[in-house]
């Protein structure tokens, strides 16, 4: 065995033992051991799709060695490894940008915890990626609910709290059902890895036995993780967590929490059930109609709003719509589509979080629409990374937005019964998205009326503003390489397109 055949497993323990050490150190230690976790094991992700490109197969790490059914498993291969380096960098940079304000927003005895919980969170994320046993992601999922919680409450607003409490509450429904799943699935199978659980399951439908079982085993599972995912019409936690969270809550639980739930739900599909038994069950029927919906709704009700921060929450329900209206299609092309989305979303949602703290900090704190007129020549480099995450969503050429509306489109074409709903679907999507995002990179733009944002007229007090609205370093080099990101993942999306394909064909 490789050395780099060991990363999977090292990166999710360093990952965890982070967080313990970081629950006996200061804020800033805590942040500087955090920040290094995240390099170290973003670094090893790349390492193991280098090694899985290089070979052109996955493998299976046997944890302590021993074999199925007693043994617990990891499995990595290029998809697995081209979404763990993904989400590394997503949440190295959202951690860059938001240090700032986790300094100003949380008290500092309350610093560390903040920092346990993006451990604890990455922890989770990798191993929701890379395991191969489904009650280690039953235990992961939880893990990382609880992490997400934590996130969102240590501001310690009476907002924050009550957004944490109906996030727990979803989230908490969505693990049980998911849990129930598991224990139909291991009842009437008698494995929890998901090789042999295949095995067995094949086995079962071959011979026409236990159809009802099998059938709520899938519905059970789609139901819960779509839940925790924030699919229409589960996404009422959604505007509050994302909005009164830290800039880095806020980044990280939009842009990879939700993903890491629908990555494990492909894995599924594809590793426990066989793709063509989820056809058969028409649960993909009902994903594309919730799917469609959610995209519907959530940019109706984005364009609804005049806060900021519930516009971006609103998009993300919109923005799961398409994810699952991609899985929903039934066709590998239409799952190409989904795992594109998720890393073209998870880049440009981040880079909206970020790149709007400067847009604050330059209007006084305000989020409001009125209150933001002007604010990108207040603050340039955010109103440039703003734009440039809004024209993304929105799908303009050469960003990810754009790549990923394209395979949407190309893949309905491959399932003719579904094509002129996803074809409509994504023009009034899109149609819908510049609406709301246009209509705010209009008024930044544009000269702050009376009475909105008024620029201190004492020469102490204006300083004391640029002070406040001065992009600090961090937050400079996390919206610089966030555009850079996007620009990647749309100039340079043939390549990643490829090695999703591989991926998928090396989950089965």
């Amino acid at each position: 065995m490789s050395f780099v055949q060991n990363f999977p497993f090292f990166s999710i323990i360093i990952a965890m033992f982070s967080g313990i050490i970081s629950s006996v150190l200061p804020g800033k230690k805590a942040r500087a051991l955090s920040v290094a976790a995240i390099t170290v094991t973003t670094l090893m992700s790349a390492a193991v799709l280098g090694f899985c490109m290089g070979t052109g197969e996955s493998y299976t790490y046997m944890m302590g060695h021993f074999p199925a059914p007693w043994g617990n498993e990891i499995r990595a291969g290029v998809l697995e490894g081209l979404t763990a380096l993904l989400f590394g960098i997503v949440m190295f940079l959202s951690v860059l940008g938001g240090m700032r304000d986790v300094a100003e927003d949380i008290e500092p005895s309350k610093q560390n915890l903040f920092y346990i919980m993006i451990d604890l969170m990455l922890s989770s994320l990798l191993a929701l990626i890379y395991t191969n046993d489904l009650f280690t992601a039953y235990v992961f999922v939880e893990i990382n609910t609880i992490a997400g919680c934590g996130l969102i409450m240590v501001r310690q607003t009476g907002r924050s709290l009550t957004a944490a409490i109906r996030y727990m509450v979803m989230s908490s429904l969505g693990s049980g059902l998911f849990l129930i799943g598991l224990s139909l699935l291991y009842d009437v199978t008698g494995q929890l890895l998901m090789s042999p659980a295949r095995t067995a399951v094949e086995k079962i439908v071959a011979e026409g036995s236990y159809r009802i079982p099998v059938l709520v085993i899938v519905a059970v599972v789609s139901v819960g993780l779509a839940i925790k995912s924030g699919l229409f019409p589960f996404h009422s936690w959604i505007p509050d967590t994302y909005g009164y969270a830290t800039p880095t809550a806020s980044a990280v639980l939009s842009g990879l929490v939700s993903k890491g739930y629908i990555f494990l739900l492909i894995k599924f599909f594809y590793r426990v059930m066989a793709p063509l038994n989820v056809i058969h069950s028409h649960i993909v029927n009902v994903l594309f109609i919730f799917g469609v919906a959610g995209m519907m709704i959530g940019s109706l009700r984005a364009i609804m709003q005049t806060d900021t921060r519930k516009m971006i929450a609103y998009s993300s329900v919109a923005q799961i719509g398409y994810i699952y209206m991609g899985i929903g299609l039934g066709t590998q092309a239409g799952m190409i589509a989904a795992i594109f989305h998720i890393f073209a979303h998870a880049a440009t949602k981040a880079l909206l979080f970020i790149s709007s703290v400067g847009l604050y900090k330059a209007s006084g704190g305000k989020t409001d629409f009125l209150a933001l007129r002007g604010a990108g020549y207040r603050n340039r480099l955010a109103g440039i990374g703003f734009l440039v995450g809004a024209m993304s969503m929105v799908g303009f050429p050469m960003l990810s937005g754009f790549i990923s509306k394209l395979l949407f489109a190309t893949s309905a074409l491959q399932s003719p019964h579904k094509m002129l709903i996803t074809l409509i679907a994504l023009a009034v999507s899109t149609v819908l998205n510049a609406v709301y995002f246009l209509r705010l990179m209009i008024g930044l733009y544009r000269p702050a009326r009376s009475g909105t944002y008024v620029e201190p007229k004492d020469a102490k007090a204006r300083a004391e503003a640029g002070r406040e609205a001065a992009n600090p370093w961090a937050l400079r080099i996390s919206i610089v390489c966030f555009v850079a990101l996007n620009l990647i993942l749309g100039l340079f999306s043939q390549p990643i397109v490829r090695e999703i394909t591989e991926g998928l064909a090396m989950f089965e």
